[in-house]
């Protein structure tokens, strides 16, 4: 396997404790989409965190249309998109906290210059910004070094969609296995093998133990190889992925 010179880190409950309040701040916008189209049924923002963690609002809303089958027109779409964007950044800077333990494992990857840092999110592209920098993260990543499935895209896309992967290797100049991605959700892993990164996946931000354990076994049946519960494990879990 080559040298690992790269690790790519998921922003939404990978770096920051985003997803929560992001999917509180679109619950509301959602149920607004859902009445216009005369669709009865609504979430609370666990619910939709529930059935669409690890997707962008646009992923999001495209999974709504076809699972109540209705269409919303293209510059409406547009509309509820930045909507839904202000909404939520304004949630972020206000009460974004980081993933535990995660600030100083970054830290310590930031002092010892043997790997590139990136950024590799579904959400927009000023949510994941404006997350890092509540946290103080964005010190960590070059600016060009964040990358955003809904915004860096010449076609918006978003995880599973191995897309915004590809794109950040070929801009960072790298080989897929020169990299290592480090993913949460169900999307996000399956993004990242699929663009044949080999991946760290993570349960820490998951409520509970029985929570881990569910996410733990649905990551490896996806085929991530190695899971941490805890940012502390980071440097250990980077070697044995080395040592592969």
């Amino acid at each position: 396997m080559p040298k690992i010179t790269e690790i790519l880190f998921d922003c939404d409950n990978t770096l920051v404790l985003s997803e929560e309040l992001a999917f509180e701040a679109c619950a509301d916008l959602s149920n607004e989409i859902l009445a216009k189209f005369n669709i009865d049924q609504r979430y609370t923002g666990p619910e939709l965190l529930s059935d669409f963690v690890g997707q962008n609002f646009r992923g999001m809303v495209v999974s709504l249309q076809q699972k109540f089958n209705f269409q919303i027109p293209h510059d409406e779409m547009e509309g509820y998109v930045s909507q839904e964007e202000d909404r939520v950044i304004a949630k972020l800077e206000r009460d974004a906290k980081p993933c535990v333990n995660c600030t100083p494992e970054l830290e310590k990857l930031y002092a010892s210059k043997q790997y590139g840092l990136a950024v590799v999110s579904s959400s927009a592209l000023r949510r994941v910004k404006a997350s890092i920098v509540k946290v103080g993260q964005d010190k960590f990543f070059p600016p060009d070094h964040i990358f955003s499935a809904a915004t860096s895209l010449e076609k918006p896309t978003t995880k599973p969609d191995p897309a915004i992967y590809l794109h950040a290797c070929k801009v960072i100049g790298k080989k897929p296995e020169e990299c290592v991605a480090v993913e949460d959700s169900k999307s996000g892993a399956t993004s990242a093998i699929r663009a044949n990164i080999p991946t760290i996946g993570y349960v820490g931000s998951y409520g509970g133990s029985e929570k881990q354990k569910e996410m733990t076994e649905m990551l490896t049946g996806l085929g991530v190889k190695i899971v941490m519960q805890d940012w502390k494990e980071f440097p250990d879990l980077l070697a044995k992925v080395e040592a592969m």
